[in-house]
């Protein structure tokens, strides 16, 4: 059985339990589902909001790798991943990663691992937009991300 991911990159808000039913709507054999949905937080009350971009077809196609590799390695029987661009205010959606399996630890290894990998690989910028006003510089990685990425090495 051969899985295709469901990948996209978009503007516009997700619903996260509509994506779910989309994902299970026709596999029985699915007996786990790991939805993880980042968020827009605030910092302390610091942040209004995050400006995020991306590199057009490169974002897509490395999600893709990703999706693919995380499906291969925990035997996945479906995966969506939608991540968002934009200027998006704090607590809206920012990404959406849902992994379904046969089995819990499954789905729970493959959902991590794509947040991983999407932390780290993916071309996705962000820029702090303050609460006072002021626009901040992009965003660096950050070391614990990395860090992350490299227990499934």
């Amino acid at each position: 059985m051969g899985v295709t991911p469901t990948i996209r990159v978009q503007a516009q808000d997700f619903d996260p339990a509509a994506e779910a039913r989309l994902l299970t709507r026709e596999d029985a054999g699915i007996g786990a589902v790991v939805t993880f949905t980042g968020l827009c937080r605030d910092e302390g009350g610091a942040l209004s909001a995050l400006e995020l971009e991306h590199y057009p077809g490169m974002a897509e196609a490395e999600m893709m790798r990703i999706a693919r590799l995380a499906i291969e390695r925990f035997d996945l029987r479906g995966l969506t991943a939608i991540h968002r661009y934009g200027k998006i205010a704090t607590g809206d959606n920012i990404v959406l990663v849902i992994a379904a399996s046969s089995h819990r630890q499954a789905a729970f290894d493959g959902a991590n691992f794509v947040m991983d990998y999407l932390k780290t690989a993916a071309p996705f910028w962000k820029k702090e937009h303050g609460t006072d006003g002021n626009v901040g510089g992009w965003v660096s990685a950050k070391d614990a991300d990395e860090s992350a990425k490299e227990k499934w090495r």
